[in-house]
């Protein structure tokens, strides 16, 4: 964690399906964080609820958005616009207050290239099995087998990322990968486990074959 008074940045990313909203949730209640709460051009899901999932806006307010210099990262994934605002989650940092971001690479990358004076951890999140993944997807997706290919498509791209976060974690069981994130989190040096990445290594590509 941080060694002086200044939030820390927490990223989770994953490809589409693969449980990173239910683990930023998760860890936000029983920790010291809060969710940064994303801007995004898409609809609501049924069950979604405005300022407190995300700020649902048209594409116009977004582009305005970006205009004005407001988002500390911003990414269009399955053709919606998300993006995190700049001034709220620097003024909470620096009053102390740890961030959780549910983000994709894109953004991910974006923070990180911005070099900010906050410690960053990165997070990526795999799903178990390509059947696994496939099965919470229909099921989020309500069977609708359009939407679902076009994220199973997605993530042959998206799980290529791994490389580049600090720690990847297989979410085969929630509970055990929470401990593992959290683990992370809380050690002195956040070092990559090297022993670890062959194994994940050898998992993406049974993921991709």
């Amino acid at each position: 964690m941080s060694k002086n008074n200044e939030g820390i940045i927490v990223i989770l990313s994953s490809p589409s399906g693969a449980g990173k909203t239910t683990l930023v949730k998760k860890i936000s209640k029983e920790n010291n964080f809060e969710i940064s709460i994303s801007h995004t051009t898409r609809k609501p899901r049924f069950n979604e609820i405005h300022g407190k999932d995300y700020f649902f806006v048209t594409d116009l307010e977004f582009q305005n958005l970006i205009l004005n210099n407001k988002f500390l990262e911003y990414a269009k994934v399955f053709n919606h616009y998300y993006g995190s605002s700049k001034d709220v989650i620097i003024n909470k940092l620096n009053k102390g207050q740890n961030i959780i971001f549910d983000i994709d690479w894109q953004g991910t990358q974006q923070i990180k290239n911005q070099k900010l004076n906050y410690k960053v951890i990165t997070i990526f999140i795999l799903p178990p099995s390509r059947e696994e993944l496939y099965k919470r997807l229909i099921n989020r997706d309500k069977n609708n087998k359009e939407i679902t290919i076009e994220r199973m498509k997605q993530f042959n791209k998206d799980v290529l990322h791994w490389k580049d976060y600090d720690i990847v974690v297989v979410n085969d069981d929630l509970d055990d990968c929470y401990k593992k994130i959290i683990n992370f989190i809380y050690s002195e040096d956040n070092i990559k486990d090297v022993n670890n990445l062959k194994l994940i290594s050898l998992h993406v590509d049974s993921l991709l074959n």
